[in-house]
């Protein structure tokens, strides 16, 4: 009885096995017919592929190149409705049912389990595995298309917008002087402006690199460019201080989302030989901005031919002319950008497979025109998708109103870019976003205090050598005289001025003291850092001046007539060399790091991302202690240039690094958190850095060598991606 049992359960055994086997026979020839009807794009398969790399292991057996039809989801998309005992035996993942099957209530073969039925880890670990085979997809398709004309198309676009996040940054320093005077904002609120900008870009680059993984890289690009060119241009005509602030704090929250969104972007259509090399060519846009905005400064801001005014309530100077050709970059990439296409890696992660097909094969045809060779076809099939798993997001029953919808939906964008942000803490790139945060934040740290720190360095010698050279008047008697010349850097001591004529002159920096001004006339006369300190004036004229009553300290005046007198601040750039000198310095400054962005470019590929971004901030570091021999302005500006020059590598190789080493869904989330990480620590090391100037070199140089050498220690742990593909 035993035997006949036993003979039983091995031949329904047998028999079970030999269904099993079926099936799988029958799923693979369904398959393979439906394959064939679905190929909707070239009727050429990947053979070149298949005899390159047959022992690769993304191929399926059999050597199909065709992405994401493999046998286990060929079983899924062809058949459905196996039974329990079925699924739970293989144990396999199966892929996503096509749209058009299961129709009519017929019951294929090899059914998964329906995704509703699955819990949230398991379709993480499923799309995971389909991260893994798009990302080796990906990079052979990349490889096929080729580096051509799309590429430098590209590169030229992106690199305006780059361009104009290195503007955005040096219009602050060029125009905070002239601001601060066109708009008579007294010392307390003058560090405003400076900050108001980094707090707009620190907010920006979060915001709009998070939206960049949501929507998309070319969109999210489009619209923080638009934000920045609009709010850039009216910042030019506002006249009051509080609308000013308003509209450079959206100006820099526009332009805060072009670093991570360019750098996300290009990566995604370069190959792993390519990448390192022209991100790095790519980083010289912002030096060109730099070089721009100098030259644009010194050729514009000091002339008073650029200005005008309407009335006397509107005034245009020349920095408002400054601040429109600023905009001209933003303006250009806004307008080149809306004919490029968006990532096709991006689309593909969000399962758009039709959109990046038709954008893979613009690529690889506009690379094959330009090489002269049309008639090559592009003979990728199909592509791996991920698998999409649904968010799920409460919705409020009140969504009437469009205000009530527009609010749901800005408030589930900002949560999903949230939850985007949190990933970035999750295993397995938890560890990595420690530690680009900690280089990101003493890189940033102490480029930007000692870059703020070398020009006030250098205006503060030249205040102390432009005092040095003052000159000393006391006790001169002084009568019917007419003065019509400049009076400059002079100081004038227990002096007595009797029927005297101040006219059509200036007074630059010139101080009266206990003097006596008797039937005189002041007309027509243009000060600056003027001041009558403790003077008396009897039966005097004032006509057409500037001299309020703030000029005239602890002075009597009796039996004086003021006529047309000019209020408000007055701008004077005539003469004024310190104005192009720090133009100047800023001009030599930013053109050092040219041959830092050529060895970087160069060598990005060769000797590795962390040897040169280890290498590049230790060398910073220790370049900060000849320092200590800046005694002039000549040498500053030579260390200052040296030092520029060095830690444009590190510069460049961290933001390769960072592209690298975050996957697609979440690139350009990490880039903007750490983009806003580097703005935060900007204005850290400003107030700093900016504390410290006339006091002492040895804490800043300390301060700024040992945060540079620690920074650079923890670059050197991170991970080497320089033989990876685009996770």
């Amino acid at each position: 009885m035993e035997e006949t049992y036993k003979d039983r359960t091995s031949l329904v055994k047998g028999a079970k096995d030999i269904a099993k086997e079926v099936k799988r026979q029958a799923v693979k020839k369904v398959n393979k017919a439906v394959d064939k009807a679905q190929d909707g794009y070239t009727q050429r398969s990947y053979n070149r592929f298949q005899d390159e790399e047959d022992d690769d292991d993304y191929y399926v057996q059999g050597g199909n190149y065709s992405v994401g039809a493999n046998d286990d989801e060929g079983s899924s998309e062809a058949t459905e409705g196996h039974d329990e005992d079925d699924e739970i035996y293989e144990g396999e993942y199966q892929g996503i049912p096509n749209m058009g099957q299961g129709k009519d209530g017929v019951v294929a073969l090899g059914q998964p389990m329906r995704d509703e039925y699955k819990d949230r880890h398991e379709l993480e670990m499923e799309r995971k595995a389909d991260e893994e085979e798009l990302a080796q997809q990906y990079e052979l398709i990349i490889q096929e298309c080729g580096h051509g004309r799309f590429q430098w198309a590209l590169f030229f676009v992106l690199g305006m917008a780059l361009m104009a996040d290195g503007v955005e940054v040096f219009v602050v320093g060029f125009v905070l002087p002239s601001a601060e005077t066109d708009m008579c904002i007294p010392n307390s609120g003058s560090g405003w402006l400076g900050s108001i900008v980094y707090l707009g870009m620190m907010v920006g680059a979060f915001f709009w690199g998070g939206l960049a993984d949501k929507v998309g890289r070319r969109q999210s690009l489009l619209i923080c460019m638009s934000v920045n060119g609009f709010f850039a241009f009216l910042s030019s005509f506002v006249q009051g201080y509080g609308f000013f602030l308003f509209c450079r704090l959206f100006s820099g929250f526009g332009i805060g989302g072009a670093m991570p969104t360019v750098f996300s972007y290009f990566s995604e259509v370069l190959a792993r030989e390519k990448r390192g090399e022209h991100l790095s060519w790519l980083c010289m846009f912002w030096m060109i901005g730099g070089i721009y905005a100098s030259a644009m400064a010194w050729a514009i801001i000091p002339h008073y031919g650029w200005s005008f005014s309407m009335g006397s309530a509107y005034q245009f100077h020349s920095w408002r002319v400054f601040v429109i050709v600023c905009a001209l970059p933003c303006v250009s990439s806004v307008v080149a950008l809306t004919f490029m296409p968006e990532s096709p890696r991006f689309l593909l992660e969000v399962g758009k497979h039709d959109e990046a097909w038709m954008i893979l094969k613009q690529i690889h045809d506009t690379n094959m025109r330009a090489r002269g060779q049309p008639e090559k076809v592009f003979t990728v099939n199909r592509i791996k998708t991920p698998k999409q798993i649904d968010e799920l997001i409460e919705i409020e029953s009140d969504t009437g109103t469009w205000y009530r919808r527009c609010f749901v939906r800005i408030r589930t964008e900002l949560y999903g870019i949230w939850l985007t942000f949190m990933r970035c803490f999750n295993y397995p790139v938890k560890d990595n976003t420690i530690k680009l945060t900690a280089v990101w934040f003493t890189l940033s740290f102490g480029y930007y205090g000692l870059s703020v720190w070398f020009p006030d360095v250098i205006k503060h010698l030249q205040s102390d050598e432009y005092a040095s050279r003052v000159k000393h008047f006391r006790n001169e008697e002084v009568s019917n005289f007419v003065f019509n010349f400049t009076l400059e850097n002079q100081i004038h001591s227990s002096g007595e001025y009797i029927n005297d004529r101040f006219v059509m002159m200036k007074f630059k920096s010139v101080t009266f003291e206990d003097s006596l001004f008797k039937n005189c006339v002041f007309e027509d006369i243009t000060s600056l850092n003027t001041y009558f300190r403790n003077c008396t004036f009897v039966n005097t004229t004032f006509y057409n001046t500037d001299l309020e009553q703030y000029k005239f300290v602890d002075s009597e005046l009796i039996n004086c007539t003021f006529f047309h007198i000019r209020t408000g601040c007055q701008i004077s750039f005539d003469d004024d060399y310190s104005a192009y000198w720090i133009y100047f310095v800023n001009f030599l400054g930013t053109l050092a790091v040219l041959p830092g962005n050529i060895v970087s470019a160069l060598l990005m590929d060769r000797i590795g991302r962390l040897t040169m971004l280890g290498g590049s901030m230790v060398l910073s570091g220790i370049s900060c202690f000849f320092l200590w021999f800046g005694t002039s302005e000549s040498m500053m500006i030579g260390m200052l240039c040296l030092y520029n020059g060095l830690t444009i590598s590190a510069w460049n190789s961290l933001e390769v690094i960072t592209v690298e080493l975050y996957p697609t869904d979440r690139r350009a989330t990490g880039f903007g958190f750490l983009n806003a990480l580097c703005k935060a620590a900007a204005v850290l090391g400003n107030l700093i850095f900016g504390s410290l100037v006339g006091i002492t070199k040895a804490i800043p140089i300390l301060l700024a060598s040992t945060v540079l050498v620690c920074g650079g220690l923890v670059g050197l742990r991170l991970p080497d991606t320089r033989t990876q593909v685009l996770m």
